[in-house]
């Protein structure tokens, strides 16, 4: 989350909902005890995950970790310690060093037990800030689990690309159809150990079509390595 730790380009409205909760009310046990639907538990999830970060980082409230963070909660940061309490340590750490943090949320997919929230994380206006993934396993309505990756957002790219827009066609930010998910799983994991895992060259031809288009990165992809 953030820096130390470490959110699709429109918030789902269920997200935009989440915010305009009163602060004592438990979604969390209230989802937890059942009925909603996966539809809405899968909501309830990115919900949750979108107003940890802004609440955390942007507003300073760390009362949302109380609310939906376990206080068992493991983080897979190698930079932070375990547990909600040191959440919310750094929460306020960072409010109190960044004060204008912007954690400016692009992406929220939700499946199964997990939310992946993709970002860009600005400490001070005017500057570029870091590209992020945060994501999130949830146990009983509660956020119980945590892994990040961030990347520096560079002032130019190779390929001419910024780090958050939808390039390739359609270019819109809205999901597919769900039932394209188990297939895109598959296509994806078989491109990946293809290339990466047997180093086979042809599975470019195979998988990737020629209006491909990447995000900026400072190494050359695995397959010119």
């Amino acid at each position: 989350m953030a820096v130390a730790l470490t959110g699709a380009a429109a918030v789902p409205a269920v997200a935009s909902a989440a915010h305009r909760e009163a602060p004592g009310r438990d979604r969390a046990a209230e989802t937890s005890s059942g009925g909603y639907g996966e539809s809405a538990r899968l909501g309830y999830q990115k919900a949750v995950a979108v107003q940890l970060l802004k609440g955390v980082f942007e507003r300073g409230d760390t009362s949302v970790v109380d609310r939906f963070v376990r206080p068992d909660c493991i983080q897979h940061n190698p930079l932070a310690p375990d547990g909600a309490e040191a959440l919310k340590y750094f929460g306020a750490l960072q409010r109190q060093q960044y004060p204008d943090l912007a954690y400016d949320i692009k992406r929220v997919i939700s499946e199964g037990d997990l939310v992946l929230v993709h970002s860009n994380i600005v400490l001070t206006p005017g500057t570029r800030g870091v590209a992020a993934f945060d994501i999130f396993r949830f146990q009983g309505g509660k956020i119980s689990e945590h892994w990040d990756v961030l990347q520096a957002v560079p002032a130019t790219t190779a390929n001419g690309n910024d780090m958050f827009s939808t390039v390739s066609r359609p270019r819109t930010e809205a999901p597919g159809p769900a039932w394209l998910t188990a297939y895109n799983k598959k296509l994806v994991t078989s491109f990946v150990d293809r290339l990466l895992v047997n180093r086979e060259l042809s599975a470019v031809d195979a998988y990737v079509g020629p209006e491909y288009d990447s995000t900026p990165r400072t190494s050359p992809p695995a397959w010119q390595g």
